[in-house]
Formats: structure tokens, sequence, C-alpha cells
């Protein structure tokens, strides 16, 4: 399960590289007392062998017509009884089948969640039963909670299913985790299960149909409708079921001998490989860097609409937000966090999470860190080190931001609802928690480990201890220190470092100091030292919350890096000098060193070595560093602005990457610099839409009102943040008459731009004349606010409704300050 992310109100909350629930800005929540409660791993009374499906749609009313035959076992002592979760069910028929005869049973259907069977005798467990259900399952009917990561869960989800939205396609498709997929079939919903399976889909003749393992045949029927079969041979659990309906196009591709397609809506089909055209080449090296060949019997991916998530890893079939659904032009703006690091992490979960499941939500962690973790090891191999290294640095902040993950165990048996797990401290955390794992046992060693875990638990359940059992027969190290504080403890290490320097006795000390509450880490680490034009590494272990280490040297040196590997999962603060930082930018070699030394010299653009090293970085090797060193400068200085315009309108006109060129046109915008239209009226033609609305924004800054005329020629084909500078010059020079296209964008964009288009969308509210428009805005805003209230955004949501009832007041408009203090009152509660 990859987590839908909520980039943040502009000026406001900034909630970016964080999940929904994993925001910055937290309100205080009461103690919840079911966090106390100890979550046991559910009894295994009976196991699922097999279950076969036949199940057909009623569009117009939303339901699943059922029927199944369940394979079960008992899992070890004699049982009389089978309980399956069902929610929400009509269930017209139970029968135990005997000799191709159903024999009824007698159940009970306890607040319509389980179903309590009674059996027609004591079966032990060398003995298998077939169990027939006969059901109709109702999933608009069904009310359930979602979680951060899964923001609905009826199982069941008919989208568009009249045809009545207009450019929305009509489509079914299902979401099982954590215990959904009972709302469509009843089962022993737990991930601990492992079940073949056999589903026969009877569906609309002019749709295609997807489901897990393989399709084995279609037949035709005289109604309409076709009847396709799809076996799954090998046993995964529940949540992993999947199926999906609707108007899709099939591009096939493959890897080795095995299929691999990616279904789209027939506008997106042209693009299938450039979306998803990396998968052949991802599943290659996942197998060779795990030693496992990929299980399944092939893979698909989906894209679908109104998902309730980022994307969902069922077996051998996975479903995609249409997030990811990109044209080329949109293509040329998206870095490695706009769907190719999803793509990535739900391939993984085909091997942790699909072959080895975790055996309760409490274990997690081998499902959703091992995922998070291949984001940044197919980065790695892929784009680079630096890429990795990026992407591993924005999960440590995405974890960091809330400052209740620090109270969180990795493994945690105490929680008040399972959907809690799904946490910043389950993803980003234990991707970072994995990757300094990788580093401290070294790749062969932790990949072996990898290969002895998915070997010895494959079609089984697994949890953390397996794990550390595997690293260690790998690597023939003790590994329990390790798991204790980073698995089985919260929090994280804040270490103070500070240095001196004895000439006398030519002795460089390093003070490290963990200054969190409570104990301290055990931490292995590299220390460079830098001097006489060489470095040398010291590997060193803190092991106690306050530790000194001193290094001989011939010189002092230029430089004394520690975490030299920039590896910790650690808040550092760091005593080196600017100085320090300079000599770090240009001869420490990672992309967090250059990172930490743009950041110390951006406050610092007087002093000259600090202007060397923006100016260096804005040609530095990583898109990011050098979007980063654009945005830091500080053009009000002389000597920065006269150095850097030259290089800014190079990298405006000829940067390889489009988010660079438009960065710098943004610099050179709000530069009001004479003779500069002239590179903005030419960034209107690419073929980028960061670009051209970047020179949008630019020249709206020249000449509004030019800028506003430029924008109504955009009107036809805009996204991303050519959208957002169209909203913004109508939001600045605009009125009524462009007030339906910017009422438009926003409730047809998809959550992290709405709240990114959310300030200009509150300010043209404001100004316009039609308090209709100013009112359907505060609803608008109103309701999103209450949504999203538990991540933080109820203050921002308020400042931006007193924006337009600012604005409403100055117009006298009654009714609609009345709304506006109607919806902050309403954000209060």
């Amino acid at each position: 399960m990859k987590k839908t992310t909520l980039a943040g109100l502009a000026a406001g909350i900034v909630i970016a590289t964080a999940s929904l629930g994993v925001a910055t800005a937290q309100e205080t929540q009461p103690a919840n007392p079911k966090m106390n409660i100890y979550r046991a791993t559910p009894p295994r009374i009976n196991d699922l062998v097999h279950t076969k499906l036949a199940v057909s749609f009623d569009y117009k009313k939303r339901y699943l017509y059922g029927k199944e035959w369940i394979t079960l076992k008992p899992h070890f002592y004699p049982t009389d009884t089978l309980r399956l979760d069902a929610k929400g069910m009509d269930i017209k028929t139970i029968a135990i089948v005997k000799n191709g005869q159903n024999i009824p049973l007698k159940f009970k259907y306890q607040d319509s969640l389980s179903l309590a069977i009674t059996l027609d005798k004591v079966y032990r467990n060398n003995e298998t039963y077939i169990v027939y259900i006969d059901y109709t399952s109702k999933p608009n009917e069904l009310h359930v909670k979602g979680s951060a990561a899964i923001s609905d869960a009826k199982g069941l989800y008919f989208i568009n299913p009249d045809g009545t939205e207009k450019d929305k396609p009509t489509q079914i498709w299902t979401q099982g985790e954590t215990e959904a997929s009972s709302c469509w079939f009843p089962t022993i919903d737990q991930g601990q299960q492992k079940t073949t399976a056999e589903i026969a889909m009877t569906v609309p003749a002019k749709y295609v149909s997807l489901s897990n393992g393989k399709l084995t045949s279609q037949k035709v029927n005289g109604n309409g409708t076709r009847t396709d079969v799809w076996k799954q041979d090998l046993p995964h659990s529940p949540y992993l079921f999947m199926m999906a309906v609707g108007d899709f196009k099939i591009y096939k591709d493959k890897w080795r001998d095995k299929e691999v397609n990616y279904y789209l809506e027939p506008k997106y089909a042209p693009y299938a490989k450039q979306i998803f055209g990396d998968t052949p080449e991802q599943i290659e090296f996942y197998s060779k860097t795990l030693g496992v060949d990929y299980p399944w019997a092939k893979y698909a991916q989906i894209v679908v609409r109104d998902y309730v998530s980022g994307a969902m890893e069922n077996t051998s079939a996975t479903l995609h937000g249409d997030y990811v659904q990109l044209t080329p032009r949109e293509l040329l703006d998206a870095g490695y966090d706009a769907g190719r690091s999803t793509i990535a992490h739900e391939l993984f979960h085909q091997w942790f999470g699909d072959l080895v499941t975790a055996e309760s939500w409490s274990n997690l962690t081998v499902n959703e860190s091992f995922a998070d973790f291949s984001e940044m090891l197919w980065a790695e191999h892929k784009y680079g080190q630096d890429e990795a290294d990026a992407h591993n640095y924005a999960g440590m902040m995405g974890y960091m931001g809330n400052p209740e993950n620090r109270t969180k165990n990795l493994v945690r048996f105490n929680y008040a609802d399972k959907e809690e797990v799904f946490d910043g401290v389950t993803y980003q955390k234990g991707g970072r928690i994995l990757n300094m794992l990788r580093n401290y046992l070294g790749k062969e060693a932790f990949y072996k480990g990898l290969n002895i875990y998915l070997k010895t638990n494959a079609f089984k359940a697994g949890e953390a201890q397996q794990l550390r059992l595997a690293l260690e027969e790998a690597s023939g190290r003790d590994l329990s220190w390790y798991f204790n504080q980073w698995y089985y403890g919260a929090g994280h290490p804040t270490l103070k470092i500070g240095y001196k320097w004895d000439e006398a006795t030519k002795t460089q000390t390093v003070y490290l100091t963990q200054t969190q509450d409570g104990n301290g880490f055990i931490l292995p680490m590299a220390v460079d030292i830098y001097a006489g034009g060489k470095k040398t590494r010291h590997n060193v272990w803190m092991n106690d919350k306050a530790d000194t280490l001193t290094f001989k040297s011939d010189v002092k040196p230029d430089l004394v890096n520690v975490d030299g590997d920039k590896i910790l999962l650690a808040k550092k603060n760091d005593s080196k000098t600017l100085d320090e930082y300079v000599y770090q930018y240009f001869n420490a070699p990672l992309w967090m060193d250059r990172m930490e030394a743009i950041t110390a010299a951006t406050p610092e653009q007087g002093n000259a070595g600090a202007r060397k090293v923006m100016l260096a970085a804005l040609k530095d090797k990583y898109f990011g560093l050098r979007i980063q060193a654009i945005k830091g400068l500080t053009m009000g200085n002389d000597d920065v602005r006269n150095a850097a315009q030259p290089i800014l309108m190079d990298l405006a006109k000829n940067d390889a990457n489009t988010l660079v060129r438009a960065s710098a046109i943004s610099v050179l915008g709000k530069m009001k610099a004479a003779g500069m239209m002239t590179l903005f009226n030419e960034s209107l033609k690419s073929q980028s839409y960061a670009v051209q609305g970047a020179a949008v924004n630019a020249i709206l800054l020249q000449d509004p009102q030019q800028g506003l005329t430029l924008a109504k020629g955009f009107e036809s084909d805009n996204k991303g943040a050519l959208t957002q500078a169209l909203v913004r010059a109508y939001a600045t020079a605009g009125g009524d008459a462009e007030w339906p296209f910017v009422s438009k964008q926003f409730n047809d964009a998809g959550l992290n731009t709405k709240f990114a288009l959310m300030p200009e969308y509150a300010a043209m509210a404001g100004r316009v004349k039609n308090p209709a428009y100013a009112q359907d805005a505060i609803s608008q805003i109103k309701d999103l606010g209450i949504k999203y209230k538990p991540y933080g955004v109820g203050p921002r949501v308020i400042e931006l409704i007193t924006v337009i009832k600012t604005g409403r007041e100055k117009q006298g408009d009654a009714a609609s300050v009345k709304a506006a203090n109607e919806a902050i009152a309403a954000m209060g509660n």
C-alpha cells in the first residue's frame, strides 16, 4: 500500500513528503485508553485452503451477487465451528458440500459483521471440508472506518455506475487492505491466512476484467455479458484478492516468459510504456537482488478513478490511483516521486507482503517498511546515488515532521485501531532503519539475509523476529541490540556534535551527545577526517549518550564529517563553521554533504565563501540541489545578483531539467529586470507545463493585464504548474468572468493540487462580485478543512476563510460573511 500524500497549504501547513496522518502540524489528541490494549495475533481455528467465487454485478443497485465455495481445514485442534468475516451482506444460504449436495448449516450473523457457523460434525486437521455460501454484497450501504493510508473501507467500489458523471469512466474495483475483502466475499479476513483462488466474474461484454493470477477462460453469454475466470494457483492472503472491471486498454509487455500488462483508460493508453515501461527492468533487478525470482504467474498494473489511497499491491495485479496516469507533457515535469516511486514500491510488495505476509498488523513493518525502502533501492539503481539519498532524506523528514511518531514503536502490539499502524513510523522510519541496517551489514550480507527470510517463509506469514534471525544467519552477527532499539523501541537520537583541535598534541577531538529524552541509542558510524588533501575514514561506535572521540592528525583538519555515509536516522545539531561547510560542499561526495552546505550558506550570502557555494550549486550535478540553490539566492545582494543572473538566464533557457528551468524563470520574474520579457515569452512555447506556468507568473509580475490575456490562451490545455499559474493570474487580475474556470479547476483537482490552489481560490472568492461564487468557495474550503482537520489543516483553513470574509465585508455581502462565520465556527468544533 502506498499512501496518498498531502503536500500542504502554501505559506501555511507543510506536510511535504509526509502522508496523510504523518503531518508536521498535528492537533493535540486526548490519550486513548485503547492504546494500552495488547493486540494479540488472532487465533487460527480453521485455515483457508481454496476460495472459489462466482460473482456478478448490479450497477443500478451497486450490489454484488455472489456464490462461494470455501475449502477449509482445522488448523490444529478438532472443531465443529467456523467463524467467517462477512460485512454488511445478505446471506441467503450456507451449506456444507457433501457428495455434490448442499446440506444447509445453522449459523448466526453477528452484527452483520461475522458469521458463526455450526458445522455438520467435528473435523480434524487431516480433513478438509467445503462450505457453500449464496450471498449479496451491498458495499454502498456499509459504513466502516478507513485510515490515514486508506480513506474508506467498504471493499467494493462502483465508480460512475449509471454513467451520469461527464468525463468519468464507469468502473468497478476492490480494495482489501486491511480487512475489507470481507465486504465483498465471506472469508477469514486475516493476513496470516493463505488460500488459492478462482474467481468467475460475469461482467458487461464491452468491458475488460482483471483479477489475481491467470485468465484461464472467457465465455460470452447471451445477455450482453461475458464470464471471465481468473485462477490464482499459489496461496495468498484474503486482503490481496482483487477485481477490476471497466473500459481499459491493455498494453502487453513481458518479463522473461511472464506477462507484464498495463491497464489504462483509452486516452492514456498511448503513454502506457512511458508510464510503466520500467516494470520489466524493475522485476529483473529485484529478482536478482533478492535471489528470489518474481513468484507469481503474471504482473499487471491498472489505473482507476476515485481510488481511496495511493496504490495497492494485490497479488500479481497492482491497482494505482489515477495520479500516475500522465501525458507525455506531464511526464516532462514528473520527478521520481510523481508516480515512479509508487510503481517501485508496489512491485517490491510482491515479495514483501504478498509472498511473505505480515502475520499481524503489529508487524506491518515486514510489508511496508520494505516497500518504502525499495523506493530508494530502485532510485539508487536507476537514477543514481544522489536521487536515492534525496529520497531517503525526504522520508526521514516525513517521519520526523510529526512529533507523535517519536512515541511509537515500529513493531506495535498496543494500538487503538489497526489502521493507525499505517503511518510515518511503519513507512518512512522503517525504510530508513532498513537502509541503516544494509549499511551496517554490507549489501552482500543484507541481501543474503533477505533471501533467507523470503525462502524460509514463502507463502506463509512473517514477523520482525524472523527477519532478525535470517539476517543473523547470513551475517553471523548478533542483531538483538539493533532490533531492540529500532524495532521494539520508539524515537530516534538527537545528536549534538562539537569539535576541538589541539595544535600542541595534534589531536582532533569530537564530542558526541545524545540530547533526546530516555535511553541512548547504540550508533555505529563513520567519521571522515579531511586533512592535508586526503580523507581518512574511522569506523566508530557510540555506545553511550555522551561520547568523546579523539583522532591524531599531522595538520588541523579542514573538515571532520561525522556520519560520513550520511546514513543515521537522527536529528543532528552540528557545530561546523561556515568555512567547514564550504569545504564540505566542494570535497565531500554525497548529496547530503552538498545539501547541508547549501543550507548553511543560504543565510550567509554576504560571505564570499557562502556565495561561492551558492553559485557552484546552481550547476550542481543533481537537479534538486540546483533548485534548492536557485530558491535560496539572496537576489537583493548586489554581489549575488550580478554573479547569479547570467547563470540563471542560462539555466532558464538550457537546463535539461524542466523544474530547474521553471525555478530559474520564477526568480528572474521576481527581479523585474529589464530585457527579460523575451525570455519569458520564449518560455511560453515550452512543452513543459512547469516552464509555461513559471513564464505566465513572471509575465504577470511585469504586466498583470498581459498575464491575464496570456492565461486565457492556455485554458484549453493546462495541467499542474500551468493550471496554478492561470488560477493565480485570474485571482490577481481577473473577475467574475474568469470565476467558472477557476472554480472548475479547483473542484476537479486532486487533493495536493486543491491545497496548492486554495490561497488564490480564497483571494479571488473575496473579490468577485457574485455572492454565490463566494459562498460556494467557503463551502468547498470548509468541507476540505473538516475532512482533513485531524491532519493539522484547521488553523490555515480558518485563515483562508477569514480572507474571504474580509473581502466580502468590504463589499457589504452580509450573506457571505454569515456563511464564513458559520464555516469558521464549524472548523472550531
